[in-house]
């Protein structure tokens, strides 16, 4: 589903206009990034919860030369599934 069919059942599921349900939508993704960036965790009550991970730094090889290469820690986005969103996509 790419953004634009989002916005499409959002407005459809929330009788808003598509232009409402795009700016609920950007609003949400902007304040998770916020909170995210932040170091801050969002939990929604059944759905999941987007937190972010620390990867430390790590050897690697380069896959075109087989060079030995020092990879930088960093941060990374992670999102664990909820219960309910777990037995929703089951069908349970």
């Amino acid at each position: 589903m790419k953004k634009s069919e989002l916005v499409e059942q959002v407005a459809d599921r929330a009788a808003l206009t598509k232009a409402d349900a795009g700016r609920a939508v950007d609003a949400i993704i902007a304040t998770v990034e916020d909170a995210l960036r932040r170091g801050r965790d969002v939990t929604v009550t059944g759905f999941g919860k987007f937190g972010v991970s620390e990867r430390s730094a790590r050897q690697g090889v380069n896959p075109r030369t087989g060079e030995r290469i020092q990879i930088a820690a960093s941060r990374v986005p992670r999102f664990t599934a909820g219960s309910a969103l777990k037995s929703a996509v089951r069908g349970s």
